[in-house]
């Protein structure tokens, strides 16, 4: 790990200003107190970057989660009692991780995860925009269609021009050009770029404009606008801000109920960045989802009983660190750190950090997350990834990312369900030697032939001419269901009207015309293959 830390030191940068405005405006959007989310993306970074096998991770609070915790704040009756419901997902994922449930991660659609990655990168842009401009009536962090201001997505778009900022515009766009010259040229051209990332320089030109255009009439950017750190008066004041959970409602069966609920929502939400985050990593790493969730319990459970907010792996500041080039998880452990130092040491430097420069950098994440061309090779691929793929884009701009993933993932079984009913058979028709037949038509039955496939089966039966022959060929069958071999004996007397002699072929040889199907299948079951009880 250590070996690529002039990689992973400037990813950690910027992974760090990705993260305070998000660790901050989750917080915000969950109702919570403001240091609950950098306690969350403290442990997020140091505590599960440690445990966890992601070699490009990060973890921290997640929008996903903030609905939840709102509407559990409300009914459990104070914070204290909700970080008990904390604690219990975390020691609920912990067994999720023991028992191995982490392998549901490999089963979610490459063109579903790819949709998920798109639509973020859609809603990190979208949500920027009014942030870019100044306008910060929604907290950075809510990612939903329906905002917590009231607005959805779009309609907060339509306030922005009565609500520009000239100076923070005035940043913003300093900081995109800064951004935009440092990747594209002097990052290739002289190594210090490299070293010295552009998101960093950003910042801190984004801090001296903002000193020097305060008594500006003009040019002035609102407190409002910036970065808001607590900022405690002495470390008493300091410890002061960390609060622990009141474990004599852990009878309460709500309290259970929603300790389970973040167990599962989290896990399901950190198995789906996993996904994402292994498939944009460069090295192709893959990684372990029952340490994952292991890692994930640990952190949650702590980060309940010193007052955070619930904890995911989180796909934002995943693709940050990605795209910062960061190599190994000490980018995520390095990251916490800084977390942890600045909201002790500089929470007053923080605050003087305009939100534009920030939304300038979500901006470019965004960006290249959902890149046009992305669409045009997912159309070449053919509807049955482009569909499912758009679907959960829309699912996630007009919901949030389970509602798309859930949407996606419906279509991707439908698709599944068709190509299944496609393929339960192959047909071949010849021309039969015999003067007393029409035709031969040879029906060759797939590895797997289930129930799914019962329609397609019944139509290829029902066309089969008078005076055929039918040779049902079982040789390749692994497993037939019951369903099957009743269409076949139902089709027996159907045969029998239309003179149609039926031919069984297996392992064993021929037998023309069984009397009983079920018979015949239940023989070659023991030398062959499985029937479906």
């Amino acid at each position: 790990m250590f070996k690529n830390l002039k990689n992973d030191i400037p990813a950690a940068v910027v992974v760090f200003f990705v993260a305070i405005p998000l660790c901050l405006g989750i917080a915000l959007a969950s109702g919570a107190p403001l240091f609950s989310g950098l306690i969350a993306g403290i442990i997020g970074g140091i505590v599960v970057g440690a445990i966890s096998g992601s070699s490009l991770g990060v973890s921290g609070p997640a929008a996903g989660l903030a609905a939840i915790v709102l509407a559990a704040l409300a009914t459990l009756g104070s914070y204290e009692n909700f970080l008990v419901a904390v604690v219990l997902g975390g020691a609920i994922q912990i067994v999720f991780g023991i028992l191995r449930a982490g392998i549901i991660g490999y089963y979610f659609p490459s063109s579903v995860i790819k949709g998920m990655l798109t639509g973020i990168g859609i809603i990190i842009v979208l949500k920027q925009i009014p942030h870019f401009f100044g306008y910060d009536a929604d907290p950075e962090g809510d990612w939903a269609f329906f905002q917590v201001d009231g607005e959805n997505t779009f309609s907060e778009l339509g306030n922005i021009v009565a609500n520009i900022s000239p100076g923070a515009t005035t940043i913003a766009i300093i900081a995109m050009a800064i951004l935009v010259l440092w990747e594209a040229v002097l990052s290739k051209k002289y190594k210090i770029f490299k070293l010295i990332q552009g998101p960093l320089v950003a910042v801190a030109v984004g801090i001296i404009f903002y000193l020097l255009t305060k008594d500006s009439e003009s040019l002035r950017i609102s407190t409002d606008h910036l970065v808001a750190v607590p900022v405690p008066d002495d470390f008493e004041s300091f410890l002061g801000q960390f609060t622990f959970p009141n474990f004599s409602v852990i009878t309460n069966p709500q309290i259970w109920v929603t300790g389970f609920t973040i167990a599962l929502v989290a896990s399901l939400e950190t198995l789906l960045c996993v996904e994402a985050t292994d498939k944009l990593d460069p090295h192709k790493r893959t990684t372990p989802t029952n340490r994952e969730l292991f890692a994930q319990g640990t952190g949650n459970l702590i980060s309940g009983l010193i007052g955070g907010l619930p904890i995911t792996q989180v796909i934002v500041r995943s693709s940050a660190n990605i795209q910062s080039g960061g190599q190994t998880k000490m980018s995520a452990i390095i990251h916490g750190f800084f977390l942890l130092i600045s909201v002790i040491l500089i929470p007053t430097v923080l605050n003087l950090i305009p939100l534009s420069v920030l939304a300038a950098i979500l901006f470019l994440v965004g960006y290249k997350l959902a890149k046009p061309a992305l669409f045009k090779q997912m159309y070449q691929k053919g509807m049955f990834q482009f569909i499912p793929f758009i679907v959960t884009i829309i699912g996630i701009v007009f919901g949030d990312l389970l509602i798309g993933i859930s949407l996606g993932l419906a279509i991707g079984i439908v698709v599944i369900l068709i190509k299944s009913y496609q393929n339960s058979h192959f047909l071949n028709i010849e021309k039969s030697e015999d003067t007393n037949k029409e035709e031969i038509v040879k029906m060759t039955l797939a590895q797997e032939v289930t129930f799914i496939n019962k329609g397609a089966i019944i139509k290829e039966l029902d066309r089969i001419s008078e005076n055929s022959t039918l040779q049902i060929d079982t040789r390749r069958t692994r497993y037939l269901d019951n369903d099957i071999i009743e269409v076949f004996d139902d089709f027996k007397i159907k045969a029998r009207d239309k003179n149609i002699d039926v031919i069984l072929i297996s392992e064993r040889g021929k037998e023309k015309n069984p009397e009983s199907y079920a018979e015949f299948f239940s023989r070659k079951k023991v030398e062959e293959f499985t029937v479906g009880e």
